[in-house]
């Protein structure tokens, strides 16, 4: 049985799957992944249908990745032959006179040159989709490139054509244990001792556990959060080619989804804030959560409401500054890490290319500064932390 390897990764999620298929469409192909689950398992954070994909983003060190972000995308799409990113439009609304109409602002001033933002009023926002049921005090903003990106599909496909490139898959796998020295890395399962030149990290909320055997202590908080179905009795009004996906920046930060995946509008409030240490996670939703975004559909988007479908639980694994990490990890030169901040699905294929070229190169010819596992919000004991997606 083969033992030793150019590059293993852990994980087989959204990121690791990438990493695998790009480590793969670089020309390594002598790549094993370690997947602690089944492939597909719904314990991470790369399951159900949909995310949100755009270009208009709340931070500079997320804007200038969008382009190649999509064109990631499109790249899998060819070698495919599938669809996995639908075109909705994306719609960004807050209050006038509050916090949320910075945020907006922020989305403005961060878009890579090139790319068209218009500014609506409520009337035009009333007008394009009357399903919104908000006063005059409420603006918008509206970009066309938005959408939803399939993350299950995606995370699929790219394991399809990592394997059908060579990379071999491992799922049952948890590994207990990581080793580094000057000259490779050991990864170490309950039944095998593997080697292999360069390492890639991708393990999620189990990223702290694999850190604390190299002697690395990241500050990752975990928090519990979820998203809802709701069984709309006006499908068509809440049609991809009717409806964009949208946030609303209030006091608390709701996004949705139009019909997608299921005969259901999908809706959830952002950073609930129910942090929990990795044993801890739960699959039951709550049904209070629930409630509380099912209140909102009723205020603002009253048609969109309807019967629970279902709701599911996810975990975000977030830095004091809720920034990706995408890095060397320090001190190890050959062990490459992402930590996706509970907003990285929409980037996945990206990055996995940007942790192909780490392991690889060294470096990567993408803008990846603000990702440093060595900025001062992983290093600092007195940065405060902040986990709200503002800029």
């Amino acid at each position: 049985m083969k033992r030793s390897y150019a590059v293993i990764v852990i994980g087989a999620g959204g990121l690791g799957s990438a990493a695998a298929y790009r480590l793969a469409r670089a020309g390594t192909t002598d790549v094993l992944v370690l997947e602690q689950f089944a492939l597909g398992h719904d314990r991470g954070a790369s399951e159900d249908h949909s995310r949100i994909i755009r270009h208009a983003y709340h931070s500079a060190a997320y804007t200038p990745l969008t382009r190649a972000m999509f064109e990631a995308w499109a790249e899998v799409e060819d070698e495919a032959g599938l669809r996995l990113v639908t075109t909705t439009g994306g719609l960004n609304l807050a209050v006038i006179g509050t916090p949320g109409e910075s945020v907006l602002e922020d989305y403005e001033r961060t878009l890579a040159p090139g790319l068209a933002i218009e500014r609506l009023e409520a009337a035009e926002i009333r007008r394009r989709w009357p399903q919104w049921q908000i006063g005059d005090d409420v603006r918008g903003l509206f970009q066309e490139r938005g959408g939803i990106l399939d993350i299950r599909r995606a995370t699929a496909t790219h394991i399809v054509l990592a394997r059908a490139h060579g990379v071999s898959f491992m799922p049952g796998s948890a590994v207990r244990r990581v080793r580094s020295t000057d000259d490779a890395v050991a990864v170490v399962t309950d039944t095998e001792t593997y080697r292999a030149e360069a390492l890639v990290i991708c393990a999620g909320s189990w990223t702290p556990a694999l850190l604390d055997g190299l002697g690395v202590d990241l500050p990752i908080t975990l928090s519990q959060e979820q998203v809802s179905y709701f069984a709309t009795a006006h499908p068509r009004e809440f049609a991809c080619e009717r409806f964009p996906i949208w946030i609303w920046h209030g006091e608390d930060v709701y996004y949705g989804f139009p019909v997608y995946g299921e005969v259901a509008v999908k809706a959830a409030r952002d950073m609930t804030g129910r942090f929990i240490e990795p044993h801890a996670r739960s699959y039951e939703p709550l049904p209070e959560e629930t409630a509380l975004v099912a209140r909102f559909l009723e205020a603002r988007l009253p048609r969109a409401a309807g019967p629970e479908l279902y709701s599911k639980t996810c975990v975000y694994d977030m830095p004091p500054d809720r920034d990706f990490v995408i890095d060397l990890l320090p001190g190890h030169p050959r062990i490459a890490i992402a930590i996706g901040a509970g907003h990285a699905g929409k980037f996945a294929s990206l990055i996995g290319e940007i942790l192909a070229e780490l392991v690889l190169d060294g470096a990567s010819r993408h803008p990846i500064e603000a990702f440093r596992a060595d900025r001062p919000a992983l290093t600092d004991p007195g940065f405060a932390r902040r986990f709200r997606l503002a800029g």
